[in-house]
């Protein structure tokens, strides 16, 4: 069991509990997985980084990303049906857990004018951050990135309302405003 799972077992689930007292016990937030994702069609067409974007994603996730495909072809974007335009991991139970005590904790600190994220949730209590760089990971070898790459980062919570997910994010360490 990772270090942030013990602490919301023991710590943040009773503080939970004390706070939404009218609430079934399963009915409290959780946290059920991070997606991790990359766009990449202009790196779609150079192969070598294609395959050094799946090796980065591989290194902060600690799981092989899938490649999202094209549903459609679209000439004015010069994208044909089936061609490869992102990259996509999700993560769940431990591998969680480890992530996000990583990011609150090791990545965040080292955006540049990081000054906290808004609380913004969208609507259903899910929260998204989006990240230009993924230079701001210490798994990755910056002398090996050769173009800086943005990502998107999904919390899906079981929270039915964006205040329930902010409070249970601030609990577990994210770093709001």
């Amino acid at each position: 069991m990772s270090r942030l799972q013990k602490k919301f077992n023991d710590e943040i689930l009773p503080k939970l509990k004390e706070k939404y007292k009218d609430k079934n016990p399963m009915q409290l937030p959780r946290l059920k997985k991070i997606i991790i994702s990359m766009g990449i069609a202009e790196a779609a067409k150079d192969k070598n980084a294609m395959q050094d974007h799946i090796n980065e994603l591989t290194l902060l996730s600690a799981q092989k990303p899938i490649i999202t495909r094209a549903k459609k072809a679209i000439s004015n974007f010069k994208l044909r049906e089936e061609s490869p335009v992102g990259l996509m991991v999700t993560l769940r139970g431990k591998r969680m857990f480890e992530f996000l005590d990583r990011f609150c904790n090791i990545a965040c600190p080292r955006i540049r004018d990081f000054r906290g994220f808004s609380t913004k949730c969208d609507g259903r209590g899910n929260y998204s951050v989006g990240l230009n760089d993924q230079q701001i990971f210490p798994e990755i070898d910056l002398d090996k990135v050769k173009r800086s790459q943005g990502m998107n980062i999904t919390f899906v919570t079981t929270a039915d309302k964006d205040e329930e997910c902010v409070d249970l994010l601030t609990n577990l360490g994210f770093p709001f405003k």
